[in-house]
């Protein structure tokens, strides 16, 4: 019986309260106040995120656009499932996301959408996968943080504030309120391993990394008896946060497979 247990235990997927560290890691937000708030300085990988908003383009893509930027030069692909818009490439562009690096993902039923989501998520070639899902159970979103973590793969749900009543198995779940052009204020009501944070602000227009601590550089200066003595003496400049890239995977193969008597989806690069 023991036995059992311990294997049991073992199970990376098994998450224990008070459990701050991932095996997966985790990705700078771009904002210092956001990162100070989660427990592991950043946006989780292999995990997924859910961000709740009462109304569609009030800046949930400015939220999440620093971190997409550093995952598209990370070699991996950055997906986006059944978008409600067509991207508007110049302004990814502008914000440093590397256009080859991203995929268009048009299921041709609704019904398909999770499918293709789990799918990109599974299978590891995906350092982000987003998509704007109309309804998903709880048993859905189960399934979708068991490939966000099986793929190391940062899930990324755009859903209605209304999704907030529901259980649901994200690791995060963030209510976005506008306030203004660039005035946003975030609840975080569900951080694993956390605890929530309500009313944190945020101006999207001004993404602020943390810096370091200052690094202490060693002088060597020379006594009034001749001998050598190490000064500490502050940097100039503080160091910001390196960017966290990944060692290069294998491309996902194109199209993806498809389960028995389903037609191929078309999966489009943007260009």
């Amino acid at each position: 019986m023991n036995n059992a247990l311990d294997d049991l235990l073992r199970e990376p997927r098994i998450w224990r309260a008070g459990e701050t560290s991932s095996r997966q890691g985790c990705l700078p937000s771009g904002y210092a106040e956001l990162d100070a708030a989660l427990p592991e300085g950043g946006w989780s990988m292999g995990a997924l995120t859910e961000i709740l908003h009462a109304s569609p383009g009030i800046g949930e893509l400015r939220l999440v656009m620093p971190a997409l930027a550093r995952l598209s030069r990370a070699g991996r692909w950055i997906a986006l499932v059944a978008p409600p818009h067509i991207p508007y490439a110049p302004a990814l562009a502008a914000q440093g996301v590397d256009l080859s690096r991203i995929l268009l993902i048009h299921p041709r039923a609704g019904s398909d959408t999770l499918w293709a989501l789990e799918q990109a998520m599974r299978s590891g070639s995906c350092a982000a996968v987003l998509a704007w899902p109309r309804q998903a159970d709880e048993k859905q979103l189960r399934r979708l943080q068991l490939a966000a973590e099986a793929g190391n793969c940062w899930g990324l749900l755009f859903r209605s504030e209304q999704a907030r009543q529901e259980r649901s198995p994200a690791a995060l779940r963030v209510v976005m309120h506008s306030h203004g052009d660039s005035d946003t204020r975030l609840d975080l009501v569900k951080v694993r391993g956390g605890q929530p944070h309500h009313g944190l602000k945020l101006d999207l227009n001004n993404p602020r990394t943390r810096s370091l601590p200052v690094p202490e550089q060693r002088v060597s200066t020379t006594t009034s008896s001749g001998t050598a003595r190490d000064q500490h003496r502050p940097s100039q400049q503080p160091r910001q946060l390196p960017l966290q890239t990944e060692p290069v995977r294998p491309q996902m193969r194109l199209p993806l497979e498809m389960p028995r008597g389903r037609r191929p989806q078309p999966v489009h690069p943007l260009h």
